[in-house]
């Protein structure tokens, strides 16, 4: 059966779908849809509606990326019936206890299973822990289908690489990993990626392979952003500029090139509690990962403190102090606010009874009321006794010291850089960053 599955889907004799149409599904979908027959799932139909009307509702993508595909967008499990090749590129995220939340993965799972044929392909992207594919989703396929694994259908993992915001590392031009259940299928599935993928494919070793590969990208991001991060902890109570000394150390070759900052997002912020999760499981305690993740956990506390001292340093009442935090999601210029640390911050001046104003050019004030319970001011004031500058936004970049000066209410305000994007432009105001 698996022969003739990648010479159908070029030849129009069969169609792929994707099940999930966020940051990572829809430029998948869009991208195959350029080459292949496409059905786009997903259960939001607010969001398959602005998709008709070819708009991205994450704001990544623009409306001459949706032309000339042949894609039909749906939220109806009976458009997936005629599907040969399903893609679940759902999120899978943690729940309050920093543990592993599959709930979108197994329900798109169990989607999928409902419309199973014999000869079907189901590729998973969602990122997850080893054994994940093969332990949790497969069981399900076979369950509601009635059918069996590797006999009736194959099964393949290739994790996403989508780097919400970056137009330069894009689905087209970063090596694609992908994994298959078998000699065969894993053939099938790296022709099917090759359609889009013109930097190539990787054939990973197995589907375990393949998911603790795309795991530990991240958990190594997030290892060394936390070890400068508490190496800027140290530096600022030895009254020395981090980005001073990264700006040094950084003139060596082989030093590796990781800023301070707030770890949020889907990403970074997410996967290795993923993997510290499953080492438990094998009867491994991680020691440099969770300690890793407490301290880049912690990074918004520290700064929202930082913020108090300071002003308390100024002669500031704190119960009557007023701070203007800019921005709101999780990283520069995109409007995704999942798992975003500044929202850490702002519980932490509020602890001390400040007063907070939250701007955000990019984020959506109605998803911030509902995701945090914080919405969005749309003009900042002139009152501020600190301005907070959380997420570097473009816009942000542009302003000046007399900027910010113009938003505190006095020459005694305190002004905190969290990645230090206006080290050496502010002279007038007390500064301090990370």
């Amino acid at each position: 059966m698996s022969k003739s599955i990648y010479n159908k889907l070029i030849n129009g004799e069969a169609t792929l779908a994707v099940i999930g149409l966020g940051y990572v599904g829809l430029p998948i979908a869009l991208e195959f849809a350029k080459k292949i027959k496409v059905v786009g799932f997903d259960i939001n139909e607010d969001r398959v509606q602005l998709m008709k009307n070819n708009i991205d509702p994450s704001n990544e993508l623009e409306v001459a990326e949706f032309e000339g595909c042949d894609i039909e967008f749906t939220v109806n499990i009976d458009d997936l019936k005629d599907v040969n090749i399903f893609v679940v590129a759902v999120p899978t995220p943690i729940d309050d206890a920093n543990l592993p939340n599959l709930k979108p993965l197994l329900g798109a799972t169990e989607t999928v299973a409902k419309v199973l044929k014999k000869g079907d392909y189901v590729v998973f992207e969602s990122t997850v822990y080893p054994g994940c594919t093969e332990e949790d989703c497969v069981p399900i396929l076979e369950e509601v289908s009635g059918l069996k694994f590797r006999d009736d259908f194959m099964v393949g993992y290739s994790p996403e690489r989508i780097n919400p915001g970056d137009k330069e590392h894009t689905l087209k031009n970063v090596i694609k990993v992908v994994s298959g259940c078998s000699e065969d299928s894993l053939e099938q599935i790296a022709k099917t990626y090759e359609l889009v993928v013109d930097a190539g494919v990787h054939r990973a070793a197995s589907i375990k392979v393949a998911e603790a590969a795309k795991i530990i990208e991240n958990t190594q991001r997030d290892v060394n952003i936390a070890l400068i991060n508490e190496l800027s902890i140290i530096f600022d109570k030895l009254g020395i500029n981090t980005y001073d000394v990264l700006e040094a150390a950084g003139t060596k070759w082989n030093f590796l090139k990781f800023s301070p900052g707030l770890v949020g997002g889907h990403c970074i912020g997410v996967d290795p509690y993923y993997l510290t999760h499953k080492a438990r499981k094998a009867g491994y305690h991680s020691k440099v990962i969770t300690s890793g993740r407490y301290v880049n956990d912690s990074m918004g506390f520290y700064i929202g403190k930082t913020t108090v001292k300071k002003m308390l340093a100024k002669g500031k009442s704190i119960q009557d102090a007023r701070v203007l935090v800019m921005g709101a999601t999780f990283k520069e210029d995109v409007s995704d606010i999942r798992n975003s640390k500044v929202i850490d911050i702002i519980q932490e001046l509020k602890s001390f009874q400040v007063k907070v104003d939250l701007v955000d050019p990019h984020a959506s004030s109605i998803e911030m009321e509902k995701e945090y319970g914080v919405g969005l001011l749309e003009n900042p004031s002139n009152n501020y006794d600190a301005i907070i500058v959380a997420v570097n936004h473009a816009e942000y970049k542009l302003l000046k010291e007399e900027d910010f000066r113009a938003m505190l209410n006095d020459n005694n305000g305190v002004f905190v850089d969290v990645k230090g994007i206006f080290k050496d432009k502010i002279s007038n105001i007390e500064y301090w960053s990370l």
